[in-house]
């Protein structure tokens, strides 16, 4: 026996074949140039002459983004200094009481990107000799600063290449 639908039950649910915008939410866009009866033929509501009626510069404060009234521009007027190396890797940071996430006591880069103490493809890892080591590890594959590395020793473990 079929139960009657009620004015509640019978309301479509919102899916992505019956979205539409709101009445007069949106307005077609501006076609210019396209003959006088348009309203904006011709000169396609630029006017006559003048900058900004032209390509590219839009006159007064506005168009060419470091054009400053003709003064020489301020990337012309301060001199250049130093160079930026495009090769240099930085590397990512870890510290050395971080290492108590570890399961194991092995420290590799695959160890630290399992944990989520670095990130893969964000260069390399580099031990810091911040806080203290928790237990011996072992140190493979993995930069280390001095500090780090006679702490390391220190707690009973090592460093392999």
């Amino acid at each position: 026996m079929a139960a009657k639908q009620t004015g509640a039950e019978s309301v479509e649910h919102i899916g992505l074949h019956n979205l539409a915008p709101a009445p007069g939410s949106h307005r077609g866009r501006k076609r210019i140039g396209r003959g006088p009866g348009s309203g904006t033929g011709k000169t396609s509501g630029k006017g006559h002459k003048g900058s900004m009626a032209r390509s590219g510069h839009g006159g007064p404060g506005g168009g060419k983004p470091h054009f400053e009234g003709g003064q020489m521009p301020i990337t012309r007027r301060i001199p250049k200094r130093g160079f930026t190396n495009p090769f240099k890797e930085y590397a990512q940071e870890v510290r050395l009481d971080a290492l108590a996430m570890l399961p194991g006591d092995e420290v590799t880069t695959e160890a630290l990107v399992a944990v989520g103490l670095i990130r893969e493809g964000h260069g390399p890892a580099k031990l810091l000799a911040n806080g203290d080591v928790p237990r011996a590890f072992t140190v493979r594959g993995v930069k280390l600063s001095a500090s780090a590395k006679t702490k390391i020793e220190a707690a009973g473990g090592r460093v392999d290449g």
